[in-house]
């Protein structure tokens, strides 16, 4: 026979009752769901750029003019603004999580002021970037 006073199970602290057990949405929570999209964006389309661009490099001028052709279309430049971005967000956060991994920004604030941080940072680099690009 079980022991009626034993306490109930525990429950994960999103599902218990009460407005202190309870999750709030926090923009560090954003920072790390957006460093899996961009790592997802990097490897599925950064890399197959980057393969196509060295193997245009390789085929030729006229190989690589072809593929220069391409990316100077919207569509082109919409997907390299998207990689982009996912590299100064990649980038950054994983800075992030390597501060943490060392032990080091775990206090709450400091978590949530440098994913705020990230979260300002890594479109204006994208911005600044593509800046730099169309001028030249």
């Amino acid at each position: 026979m079980l022991n009626d006073r034993r306490p109930p199970r525990p429950t994960a602290p999103h599902l218990m009752d009460g407005p202190r057990f309870h999750w709030r949405w926090g923009p560090h929570m954003l920072v790390s769901i957006l460093h899996r999209v961009s790592g997802t964006v990097l490897s599925l389309a950064g890399l197959p750029i980057l393969i196509v661009w060295l193997g245009a490099l390789v085929a030729g001028p006229d190989t690589y003019a072809s593929f220069a052709g391409a990316t100077e279309t919207l569509l082109g430049r919409f997907v390299l603004f998207v990689v982009s971005w996912a590299f100064f967000m990649h980038m950054l956060s994983g800075l992030r999580h390597f501060v943490l991994d060392a032990g080091a920004g775990y206090e709450l604030q400091t978590n949530k002021r440098w994913a705020l941080v990230i979260l300002v940072a890594a479109p204006l680099m994208t911005v600044l970037f593509w800046i730099l690009v169309l001028s030249r």
